[in-house]
């Protein structure tokens, strides 16, 4: 496949993994078996596993599958806590192809090959404001976290020591596992995870519409290691269902770090021409 092709596919697949929403489809046969304060324990459990580093660095290797097509990347992964998250693809192991980077203001997608871009505050994107997917919701997903939606992961801290929080939180019990639920509008938020440990292994959300049809993210994560006195999960696998497509995104991390030398925001060359958000929806629709 042609290095243009790469990028198309790559550059333009990955945003939209990140600007939509997804679902947890639940078993009618579980039951809710605990009471709220149960409930609060266990969120409090799940809480308390959080990663207590400030930056998060890793080598990645990318799986991309849109429809029948589907390619292998290399990049880098590089967080840092409640300020910016950074993708990097990589093509041929040397070339840096695209760069996804998420603040706390704004999206920037850069097609390195192209040069092209696009930066956008997170209300332009019809996407993540509907689903309440803002830069610390985000940024949860990515650092396996709970979170409350258009606020991250702090705001579940509130909440368990919150009678009015405590509230919007239910859990159900499933085999080994938890189901924690949150319902906010069109918006269903779950996440299962174990009850031994109280790891997060899916996270997963869903935009209910019924004149359009619903839109689906469902993030796996597997394979934990111990990172900073926590265990973090080296593999990641985000599937996202449009009435339309289907895109599968796989991050398996290698050598997790905590590298601090390196700048957190992205200067864009005035070399590079920016598109729009319908623009990048466009080509990714015509994959």
């Amino acid at each position: 496949m042609k290095l243009k092709s790469i990028v198309r596919i790559a550059v333009l697949a990955l945003p939209l993994m990140f600007s939509s929403c997804g679902i947890f489809k639940k078993s009618k046969e579980v039951k809710p078996i605990i009471e709220q304060r149960q409930t609060t324990d266990f969120v409090s459990q799940v809480r308390d596993n959080q990663q207590t580093n400030k930056f998060i660095t890793s080598k990645v290797k990318f799986s991309v599958e849109v429809g029948p097509q589907k390619i292998t990347l290399t990049g880098n992964l590089k967080m840092r806590r409640n300020d910016v998250i950074r993708l990097q693809l990589m093509a041929f192991g040397f070339v840096e192809a695209g760069r996804l980077e998420f603040t706390k203001d704004y999206v920037l997608i850069m097609d390195r090959i192209n040069k092209q871009y696009l930066k956008a505050p997170y209300r332009q994107v019809d996407f993540l404001r509907n689903s309440g997917l803002n830069f610390s919701a985000i940024q949860a997903l990515f650092w396996n976290e709970l979170f409350k939606p258009n606020q991250g992961s702090e705001a579940v801290v509130i909440a368990k020591n919150n009678k009015e929080g405590e509230g919007k939180f239910t859990t159900i019990e499933s085999g080994d596992d938890m189901i924690i639920n949150l319902e906010e509008g069109k918006m269903d938020y779950s996440w299962l995870a174990s009850k031994n440990t109280a790891l997060i292994r899916m996270a997963n959300i869903l935009y209910k519409d019924r004149f359009n049809g619903n839109t689906q993210l469902n993030w796996d994560y597997s394979e934990y290691d111990v990172f900073g006195r926590k265990m973090f999960p080296k593999k990641h696998l985000i599937t996202l269902t449009t009435p339309d497509k289907e895109v599968k995104l796989g991050m398996t991390l290698n050598y997790l770090g905590n590298d601090t030398e390196w700048d957190a925001r992205t200067e864009v060359s005035n070399k590079y021409r920016e598109v729009t958000v319908d623009e990048i929806l466009r080509r990714f629709m015509a994959l």
